[in-house]
């Protein structure tokens, strides 16, 4: 089996090998600015750094403008006199609303567009730095981003919801990104600092922002190896057996099974068959995926009999052996799998035979969760009614669930943690937006039934969607062990989800969803591919970055969990048809071409569907974990 593997898994790097993807090439800056890296000392002065007053005070303009270069403010005007730039306007190849040149595939138009169009001058400056960004025009891009910490940390842009997204913090993100993955720039950024208080609403007006833009200071490839350090002195054990979280006096934080550091390397894992969908309730009344059994063999589909399309041609090849989903998860190098109990009147029971099978042969943990309430999964409601956290029979019906799920599985060794809600925060079918406290002192409720419940005391985690209400939470939820969110930020990571946990919770972190869609509109494949992984990557440094011991990290991050193994063909709500692969979005934000493809996050394709409990072809992201994940 062993072997059949290791020859399934070669022929399809071999194949995504050939799949070659050129990085664009940097257009010409015509004016770069008298200084390759501007030491803003010499035009003015730094004031008031690391307070809520800070400000940079310019003493020599006509000096500092000159040594930033075109589209790095203050200098707003030389780009005008670039020729490529004339030759842009005259082409008309800048009509049109800017946000039309944030995600067009030109770059240099959309550079050219930001850097000479009205806006909000941190707004500017960013857009101005991510095209120079996308264009591989890096240390301009880095110079550009700096600029944007000095003059406006505080910088605010709106997302399509009207929820404040905060600039400042992204450019430090996007700063060490770049400099890391490109140590050939020369710089490394250092002390950089946001702080934003009172950001974990959607109100603008109550913010503090306590700043301190750093220093970009020489540094080469050596200089980004992350150094450690054995944390001391402890002030906590969660668990009581087999899984433990210790939590240390300097307030890092390390989970530990059977006696040994883990980090959770996760994968969520809910493999759906195509043509089933929740439209017609095909999916909801369909036995649940962790019974399926279609060819009748025996063994449990994606878990056992899954292949790999190595070629990619949606044949099955002669060579090409069931290897199944848990082989091929754990050759990735993943420990812990995150699965769903559905409570309520549906209540699917997950099939525990595989869940040990799981766990015997190949060694996986399982975070098993229960919706509480999102959805209106467990509570009773009809999704258009939705969860009420202040209806008594919704909440007995939600704790009820909840006790079927403990008592189910609290005598199974292969359970790492519990899991309640699913970015309830954000009110799909429920209502848990507008009554965040009601829904956090439920979410505590029902950890402390767990823990009287669970023998072995093991960690309680909420799942919230980011960091939203995250000081509710932390007021009224004490009793969680474990603060985990949903997050899609982009590939720099994670950005202040460290610090701000840190700060207002105490709690550790586990990154309970995260990933990135594997499709963008006239894309090639291979560039498609080369971004979903770059993607992963980014995010997953900077996991490591904040585990427990990791010099000049927050010490609290747990893991996280790749949103997901396999697409889901149902999800997309610009085509009810479950047989087609939606090119759909649902939704902006930080991924490939700016949108959300909700049929696309896994980093297991389906090929054209046929044969879809069986058939996997794996993406270059599948091979970036299994470099990541099984480092030494």
């Amino acid at each position: 089996e062993e072997k059949i593997l290791q020859t399934e898994l070669k022929k399809a790097q071999q194949y995504n090998n050939k799949m070659k993807y050129e990085a664009p090439r940097p257009f010409a800056i015509y004016d770069p600015g008298t200084e390759k890296w501007v030491d803003y000392e010499k035009y003015g002065e730094f004031q008031n750094i690391g307070t809520a007053k800070y400000k940079y005070d310019v003493k020599d303009s006509e000096g500092l403008r000159a040594a930033s270069g075109e589209g790095v403010f203050p200098n707003s005007t030389s780009v005008l006199n670039s020729p490529d730039y004339l030759k842009y306007v005259e082409e008309n190849k800048l009509e049109g609303g800017k946000w039309n040149y944030v995600n067009s595939p030109d770059y240099q138009a959309n550079f050219y567009k930001w850097a000479a169009v009205k806006e909000d001058p941190g707004v500017k400056l960013y857009f101005t730095a991510l095209a120079l960004d996308k264009a591989g025009n890096y240390a301009h891009a880095v110079k550009a981003y700096y600029a944007c910490l000095v003059f406006f940390p505080k910088a605010v842009g709106w997302t399509q919801w009207q929820t404040p997204w905060y600039i400042g913090p992204v450019c430090i993100s996007r700063i060490k990104f770049l400099t890391r993955q490109h140590p050939e720039i020369g710089v490394k950024l250092e002390g950089a600092e946001i702080k934003i208080e009172n950001s974990f609403d959607n109100n603008t007006r109550n913010d503090a922002f306590i700043v301190n833009p750093g220093k970009l200071v020489k540094a080469k490839a050596k200089d980004f190896k992350r150094k450690y350090y054995e944390p001391s002195g402890i002030k906590k054990v969660t668990g009581d057996g087999k899984v433990k979280i210790i939590e240390y006096e300097n307030k890092n934080f390390r989970l530990f099974v059977d006696g040994k550091p883990f980090v959770v390397k996760g994968v969520t894992y809910e493999p759906s068959k195509v043509g089933l969908s929740p439209v017609d309730a095909s999916l909801n009344n369909a036995i649940d995926w962790s019974w399926d059994d279609y060819n009748k063999n025996g063994l449990i589909d994606g878990a056992f009999d899954a292949w790999v399309d190595t070629n990619r041609n949606d044949k099955q090849e002669e060579y090409e052996k069931p290897v199944g989903d848990f082989a091929l998860m754990k050759a990735m190098g993943a420990n812990t799998l995150r699965v769903f109990h559905h409570g309520g009147a549906n209540n699917k029971k997950l099939n525990k035979e595989l869940l040990r099978q799981g766990y015997d042969k190949y060694g996986f943990m399982y975070l098993i969760g229960d919706f509480a309430g999102a959805y209106a999964v467990g509570s009773g409601a009809s999704f258009s009614e939705g969860t009420d956290y202040d209806n008594p029979l919704h909440k007995k019906n939600m704790i009820e669930s909840i006790k079927s799920m403990v008592e189910e599985y609290k005598d199974e060794p292969y359970v790492l943690m519990w899991v309640l809600g699913n970015e309830n925060n954000y009110g799909v079918g429920c209502n848990a937006n507008v009554k965040p406290e009601s829904f956090y002192k439920f979410i505590n409720e029902c950890a402390k039934l767990i823990k009287s419940l669970d023998p072995k005391k093991r960690p309680v985690v909420v799942n919230n969607g980011d960091l939203l209400f995250l000081d509710i939470c932390a007021k009224n939820a004490p009793d969680i062990d474990v603060f985990g969110l949903n997050a899609y930020r982009g590939e720099q990571g994670f950005g202040n989800v460290w610090n701000d946990v840190s700060g207002i919770y105490a709690k550790s972190v586990l990154i309970t969803e995260y990933g990135c869609p594997a499709y963008a509109k006239g894309w090639t494949q291979a560039r498609i591919e080369e971004g979903q992984a770059s993607y992963h990557r980014g995010y997953w440094n900077d996991i490591e970055d904040n585990i427990a011991g990791v010099v000049g990290g927050a010490g609290n991050a747990l893991g996280g969990v790749i949103f997901e193994w396999s697409d889901e063909w149902w999800k997309s709500e610009g085509d009810s048809d479950p047989w087609k692969h939606d090119e759909f979005s649902k939704f902006g934000g930080a991924f490939l071409d700016g949108e959300s493809y909700e049929e696309w996050y896994g980093i297991a394709g389906l090929g054209d569907g046929k044969d879809s409990d069986f058939k996997r072809q794996l993406r270059k992201a599948y091979f970036t974990y299994k470099e990541l994940w099984n480092k030494k």
